[in-house]
C-alpha cells in the first residue's frame, strides 16, 4: 500500500534537517580524532590541514541549507572525504568508533534519495518537478571513485607540501592539482544535472551527459510509464547502463532522439518508440507520472 501524500512531504521535509544536525555535529564527533591524529604533525601542517578541514565542514553546512544541483555535488564530494578523513586518523593509531560511524552516516545521509531530490528541486519552478537519475554504471564501477579521489587530493596535496615546506613538489602539486580537480569536479556536477523532469506540457529528459539538448516529450505523445524489464525488446537505454529499477517510457510514434557524442560538440540521432531511464526514485516517478494524468503502468515494487 503507498503511504498517505502528507506522510511522504513530511518526511521529505525531515530528511534534510537530519542531516543538517548530523553534519553540524560533525566537529564534535569526528572532529577530536582528527586533532589528536595532527598531533605529531609540524605546527603549519596543522594549521593547513585544520584550516582545509574547517573549509570541507564549513562547505557541506552551506550546501546543507541551501538546496541546488551544485550543493548537491558538494555535499557528495566532502561527506566521503570526512569518512576518509576519520579512517585515516583510526588507521594512525587515533581510532573512534564515534568519529568514523557518525561520519559514515552523515555521508549515507548525503547519498540519500530524498537529498537528491531536495536539491535538485531547489532552483526548479513551482509547477515542474525533477527526479534524479542514478549514475552510469560504467562510472560508478572506476572512474567516479577515482575522479572523486584525484579531485581531493588535487586539492589537499599542494598546501600541505608547502606547508611541509616540500616547495618544489608543493608547487607541482598546487599547479597540476588544482586544474585537475576543477576539470574533474565540472565533470562529476554533470551527475547532479540528469534528470528526469515533469512540466504541465509533459516529460522532460534532461540528461548533458547523454542528450544532446533536454528533450520535451509531450503528454498526448506518452502513452505509458513503467517498470523496465529484461524481457524489454525495442527500447533505447539512456541510462547507460545505471543499476537499479528502470523505467520504461512509452511513446505512441517513432520518435527522434539526438544523442550527444563523446568529446565532440554534435549530436547524433536515433529513433525509438520506448525509453528506458533510471531514476533515483522510481516508485515517485510512476506516482508522479499517475498524478501528471499520464498513463502508467505497474507500480514499482
Amino acid at each position: 500500500m503507498n503511504e498517505a501524500p502528507s506522510v511522504t512531504r513530511d518526511r521529505a521535509r525531515l530528511v534534510p534537517w537530519l542531516l543538517r544536525a548530523l553534519w553540524a555535529a560533525l566537529p564534535f564527533t569526528t572532529g577530536p580524532a582528527l586533532a589528536a591524529a595532527l598531533g605529531s604533525a609540524s605546527r603549519p601542517v596543522q594549521v593547513v590541514a585544520s584550516s582545509g578541514l574547517w573549509a570541507g565542514w564549513a562547505v557541506g553546512m552551506v550546501a546543507a541549507f541551501a538546496p541546488h544541483p551544485l550543493a548537491l555535488t558538494a555535499l557528495r564530494v566532502v561527506a566521503p572525504a570526512a569518512v576518509v578523513a576519520a579512517g585515516l586518523a583510526a588507521l594512525g593509531g587515533h581510532p573512534s568508533a564515534l568519529a568514523v560511524a557518525w561520519a559514515a552516516v552523515a555521508c549515507a545521509w548525503a547519498f540519500s534519495p530524498v537529498i537528491g531530490a531536495a536539491c535538485v528541486n531547489g532552483p526548479a519552478y513551482p509547477n515542474e518537478r525533477r527526479y534524479l537519475l542514478r549514475p552510469p554504471g560504467p562510472l560508478v564501477r572506476g572512474p567516479l571513485p577515482l575522479a572523486w579521489a584525484l579531485s581531493v587530493a588535487g586539492i589537499g596535496a599542494g598546501p600541505l607540501l608547502l606547508a611541509a615546506r616540500q616547495w618544489v613538489l608543493g608547487g607541482l602539486a598546487l599547479l597540476v592539482g588544482w586544474p585537475v580537480a576543477y576539470l574533474l569536479l565540472k565533470s562529476v556536477h554533470n551527475l547532479s544535472r540528469r534528470w528526469v523532469v515533469f512540466v504541465p506540457a509533459g516529460v522532460v529528459l534532461h540528461d548533458p551527459m547523454v542528450l544532446f539538448d533536454p528533450m520535451l516529450f509531450r503528454r498526448q505523445d506518452v502513452t505509458a510509464f513503467r517498470p523496465a524489464t529484461p524481457a524489454d525488446a525495442g527500447i533505447y537505454d539512456v541510462s547507460q547502463r545505471a543499476p537499479g529499477l528502470g523505467i520504461a517510457m512509452e511513446l505512441g510514434e517513432l520518435t527522434t532522439v539526438t544523442l550527444l557524442k563523446p568529446g565532440k560538440r554534435e549530436g547524433a540521432a536515433i529513433h525509438a518508440t520506448a525509453l528506458r531511464f533510471t531514476p533515483s526514485r522510481p516508485g515517485a516517478v510512476v506516482e508522479e507520472a499517475r498524478r501528471r494524468r499520464i498513463a502508467v503502468g505497474r507500480q514499482p515494487g
